[in-house]
């Protein structure tokens, strides 16, 4: 490592996944997740552009969109084609392994409305941690596989006696500074 920061880094300002089917995608996160479409857009095939820019083949195409996740995430969705595309999508054990979480009021509640949408798989029941943990003891916690295969975490730290600072909505400022070093 360098030692040296980023200059400028403020926040995120969104993740991406990439999807097997667009419509599919964008229509369970806005059904399911209260999302908001924001754009679409499209790209490719360019043989130059695509390589050096998004390093995938020269045949790739991609369509997106854009959504907002309220009150502070935005998430964008690609569809991609080219004539080697893969399919398996890697384990949470796997290298490029990946989860997006979400805060529920409560796990029971969204784990009985995601037990009623066809193709939805939820891993397990409802966790809660012990005193393995103290600093999160109370927590619920769950996963669960959209049909296409993103895996999903909700979490409930309603029961959190005293946790860690974690950020959430009364931490929303915007950061100008990076911390001191001594």
């Amino acid at each position: 490592m360098t030692g040296r920061r980023l200059p400028g880094v403020r926040y995120v300002d969104h993740a991406a996944y990439t999807v097997p089917d667009l419509d599919e995608a964008v229509s369970f996160f806005v059904d399911v997740l209260g999302a908001e479409e924001l754009y679409r857009s499209k790209r490719g095939p360019d043989a130059d552009f695509m390589p050096e820019n998004f390093d995938v083949p020269a045949d790739a195409q991609l369509e997106l969109a854009m959504l907002r996740m309220p009150p502070n995430l935005n998430v964008e969705l690609f569809q991609w084609q080219t004539a080697d595309r893969r399919h398996e999508h890697p384990r949470h054990s796997d290298v490029g392994g990946h989860h997006l979480c979400f805060t529920v009021d409560d796990v029971d509640d969204a784990f009985e409305i995601l037990r009623q949408i066809p193709g939805v798989r939820i891993l397990g029941e409802r966790k809660e941690v012990a005193g393995d943990s103290p600093a999160v003891a109370g927590n619920r916690w769950g996963y669960f596989v959209t049909p296409w295969g993103l895996l999903i975490e909700l979490v409930d730290r309603s029961r959190v006696q005293n946790p860690p600072h974690l950020v959430g909505p009364a931490d929303w400022t915007t950061h100008t500074e990076g911390p001191t070093s001594s």
